[in-house]
């Protein structure tokens, strides 16, 4: 017959006669043996706690191991000088059941903290007369939490001032104010049936707060309602010594957590300490409903440290000798250093940035062995195990691990094409580059991985395709590509809560180089999570983003992806489009331009011809030199538009696409300024009645405007982001948002200012039209005014740009498929809406264009009036004369037609 195996956890008092051996945080645990420095001063007596945990079969031979224990004389070569146990007490006792671990207390003890052994494995079974702590593991070798004798835990508060020495268990001012208290206490307890000890286990910040425990062999209820009727005997002892703050006493029987490193705490007690010996910094733990959990963690470790301080000193005359010198000594550091701290994470982040950033504006190239050390680093910093660690710097600086993988990518770029081919495969991370030549265009390029999950015998791979078409134009030095299990896991999901990344994250770098088609193929972490999504890290929005990737196909345990480059005019006033937009704002953009287009120079046709008759007087020629420029302007720029969409957006940043960029920026914004200029007179004909300006300073100032605003504009912008490649996205050849500086605002800022500025003058507009004219009385017929209004609406608002406040709506919510849609179809078709409004609307150009046309046509529409009446006074409907006033400008509405609403023709009624 089987026989089962039990553990029995005994706890020793050992008492030393001179300095131990444990700091601390010296905590040293094993699967036989857990030693634990409860107490530590620095006089002539040192006091531990050493908790065994030894195996016995049956009732007889844990009664042997009792009686063994208590006649157990300390080992003679365990401590230098005098030692005696001082107590021995079994505390808690297992059986292993099916792989399974069931334990229970020993009579007088109990579980402290309700939550049992390991927290995160274990559960505390409260049904029955008998506590269980219910594991899923087959030993105890990390448990911390086990059974102990009723405890008590109280607090108080010293009016002093709080010094970091009460932090060192080995300071003057630490052995002083804990032996006091102790001291104290235990006289004030002493008298107390079942009273063992009382120990201080935490000084906190706030004055002084004082956090102690007073531990007894009776029951907790017993030892709680003794400790609270000698409380007041307690408090008069340490006032004895202590100036106690005036109600700061207590007592309570239960603590929401409780450890050995932090103590004792209620729900949301913040509690600060020093990092351990080697490390600079603090650790801050906030008491939760699961125990204490770290919040904020900056131990950083002493050397480190000092590398980062060295670094910044030489940081403005670094050569890159030094940089490769300091990125093996960083490599040394981590590989010897006892732990990864979230300190140390972000310390090792900072300096790779720091690296990667004086590299590139130095033109540094990157050594294979200054590689190798570059990857060991990330595949230390990337260690499983040390995602909890991210998750704590996470929530300081939400943005390190995309720093993280944005500079392994950039330093991998700076690794010149003779180092290469290389091939790094660490625990955590592979790396892959190779040279590029000529036979590239004539095969596909592959790279393959395998990486094996912690605790798991399933191996996930990666595949990286890229066809050969891909390459038959001018090519690429190298091609970079590496992959990580646990970038997948530290990069946050903000996308959707329920997400997760269930597969290797792959990154392929393909410097000064784009493509338009790559194959993914991922195998699936967790086979049973459903619908995935093809998506890339964006750097511009630091976050996961699908644009321009779908799911090709989907198996048990793999997924398919391909990704693209895609350009839509979307992207100019949104760096994101969400994919399920993209080929329905593409088809629109292609179709709106290309009528735009044609209907703009069908608009430069039509002013040639006519241009002597719109001329002859100051407000029709100002206001069709406004049409003319609009229309110029928004012509180039979409064809410079339908360029850059072409263009090879980074296989020659310094060639095409900067001059599309540049020129679309520059055109785009020159249509907007002389759209703020048709505003501008529009405003000062409606305010400014019998105000009269010269035609040359009106000229000078519109194209003043028109043009010199947006050339300094354009100018600044390029000179200001492109010596530091920042003018330019990679993915699209358009203005770049994801660096500092963000160039697209130098284009989204004038465009929403003039919308506004706009959209104030349309209102002004709108308030003339509304108001009744003097003389028209209660005769005004509201509907038509109504009317009368709404065209006018119609009309202006495309001739001032406010179409273009749509934009907004794709910026700040642009997953959402009808701002995409509704911002294209106005701004596409703007060339065609111009002819419209602007063109075919103008009575004046109208007649004529159709006396151009009569002998061509066989008939010809009844007019009674001739070129030489449209020079004279109009005859306005009453429905839309609102200003009938001598030297009044209004919207025209002609008496012949009631569909010929005109945008202001302003002409006077002089």
């Amino acid at each position: 017959m089987r026989v089962g195996v039990f553990w029995l956890i005994s706890i020793f008092t050992v008492m030393a006669g001179r300095d131990g051996i444990l700091g601390r945080n010296d905590d040293i645990k094993t699967k036989r043996e857990l030693t634990v420095n409860k107490r530590k001063h620095p006089g002539p007596v040192q006091e531990y706690e050493l908790l065994l945990q030894m195996a016995y079969r049956d009732s007889n031979e844990k009664k042997n191991l009792k009686n063994f224990l208590k006649l157990l004389m300390p080992p003679s070569l365990l401590l230098h000088g005098p030692m005696e146990i001082i107590r021995v007490k079994a505390t808690t006792y297992c059986s292993s059941l099916n792989g399974a671990l069931r334990c229970a207390c020993e009579d007088g003890h109990s579980w402290f903290p309700p939550t049992c052994l390991d927290p995160q494995k274990c559960y505390l079974h409260t049904a029955g007369s008998i506590q269980s702590c219910n594991c899923h593991l087959s030993n105890l070798s990390q448990s911390t939490n086990f059974c102990e004798r009723a405890k008590i835990w109280g607090s108080f508060k010293i009016n002093e001032k709080f010094t970091k020495d009460l932090l060192n268990s080995s300071s003057a001012k630490y052995f002083k104010y804990t032996t006091g208290i102790e001291i104290q206490l235990t006289e004030a307890y002493g008298r107390i049936q079942g009273f063992e000890l009382v120990q201080v286990t935490q000084f906190r910040e706030g004055s002084i707060i004082v956090g102690y425990e007073v531990i007894g062999s009776s029951s907790p209820l017993e030892l709680l309602s003794a400790i609270e009727q000698v409380a007041e005997k307690a408090e008069a002892a340490l006032h004895k010594l202590f100036p106690l703050e005036d109600g700061s006493f207590r007592v309570f029987g239960e603590a929401q957590c409780n450890s050995i490193v932090f103590g004792f705490g209620s729900k949301n007690d913040e509690y600060t300490l020093p990092c351990s010996s080697g490390y600079t910094g603090n650790i801050t733990a906030r008491c939760q409903s699961s125990g204490w959990q770290v919040i904020r963690e900056n131990c950083v470790l002493s050397q480190l440290e000092e590398l980062k301080k060295n670094f910044s000193a030489i940081a403005d005359n670094t050569t890159e000798a030094a940089v490769s010198s300091l990125v093996q000594n960083l490599s040394v550091i981590i590989e010897q250093s006892p732990s990864t701290t979230a300190g140390n994470l972000a310390s090792v982040v900072s300096i790779l940035g720091k690296v990667s950033t004086l590299s590139l504006a130095n033109h540094f190239k990157v050594s294979n062995s200054t590689m190798e050390d570059v990857i060991n680093i990330a595949d230390h910093v990337l260690n499983s195990a040390s995602i909890t660690n991210w998750t704590v710097l996470l929530q300081e600086e939400k943005h390190a691990s995309s720093l993280l993988l944005e500079t392994l990518e950039n330093i991998s770029t700076l690794v010149p094409p003779t180092a290469l081919p290389l091939n790094f495969s660490g625990e955590f991370i592979n790396w892959k580059g190779i040279p590029v030549t000529k036979s590239q265009s004539q095969k596909d390029y592959n790279y393959q991985t395998e990486m094996l999950p912690q605790n798991t015998s399933i191996t996930i791979r990666g595949h990286v395709l890229i066809g050969s078409d891909q390459f038959q134009k001018s090519l690429p030095e190298t091609i970079i590509s590496m992959a990580s299990l646990t970038l997948g896991n530290i990069l946050p999901v903000t996308q959707n809560g329920n997400a997760q990344v269930n597969g290797p994250v792959i990154s392929t770098i393909i410097h000064n180089y784009s493509i338009s088609e790559i194959f993914l193929i991922f195998s699936k972490i967790e086979s049973n999570l459903t619908q995935p999504h093809c998506v890339f890290w964006d750097f511009s929005h630091l976050q996961w983003n699908s644009a321009g990737c779908h799911l090709v196909n989907e198996t048990a345990d793999t997924v398919i992806c391909r990704c693209t480059h895609l350009t839509s005019f979307s992207f100019l006033m949104s760096p994101f489009v969400p994919t399920a937009v993209i080929p329905v704002v593409q088809w629109i953009t292609y179709v709106g331009l290309a009528i735009s287009i044609g209907s703009l120079i069908l608009c430069l046709i039509i002013e040639t011809l006519f241009w002597k008759q719109v001329k002859k007087n100051q407000t029709s020629h100002t206001r069709h030199i406004c049409m003319v420029n609009i229309a110029l302007s928004i012509l180039i720029a979409n064809v410079w538009f339908i360029v850059a969409a072409t263009v090879d957006t980074t296989a020659n940043p310094s060639g095409v696409c900067i001059a599309a960029v540049f020129f679309t920026h520059f055109f785009y914004l020159s249509l907007f300024f002389w759209m703020l200029m048709l505003g501008i007179l529009l405003a000062y004909r409606i305010i400014l009645v019998f105000h009269q300006m010269t035609m040359p300073l009106m000229m000078a100032l519109g194209f003043c405007v028109g043009y010199g605003c947006p050339l300094v504009i354009s100018v600044i912008t390029i000179a200001v982001t492109q010596p530091s490649n920042g003018y330019i996205r990679k993915d699209v050849c358009w203005l770049n948002w994801s660096n500092g500086s963000k160039p697209l605002l130098a284009f989204v800022i004038p465009a929403l200012t003039i919308v506004a500025v706009n959209l104030v003058v349309v209102l002004l507009v709108l308030m003339k039209l509304r108001r009744p004219t003097v003389g028209e009385g209660m005769n005004r017929d509201d509907k038509a005014t109504v009317i009368c209004m709404g065209k006018s609406l119609l009309i202006l608002t495309p001739l001032l740009g406010l179409t273009w406040g749509f934009g907004i709506g794709t910026m700040a919510d642009s997953q959402n498929l009808a701002w995409h849609v509704i911002f294209a179809l106005l701004n596409a078709f703007q060339g065609f809406f111009i002819l419209c409004f602007g063109i075919l609307l103008d009575s004046k150009l109208r007649q004529l264009l159709l006396n151009k046309l009569s002998p061509l046509i066989s008939w010809k529409k009844p007019s009674k009036q001739n070129s030489s009446d449209l020079s004279a006074k109009p005859k306005f409907s009453k429905a839309c004369n609102p200003l009938q006033h001598k030297g009044i400008y209004t919207l025209s509405h002609t008496r012949d037609s009631s569909n010929d609403v005109t945008l202001t023709q302003f002409l006077s009624t002089e």
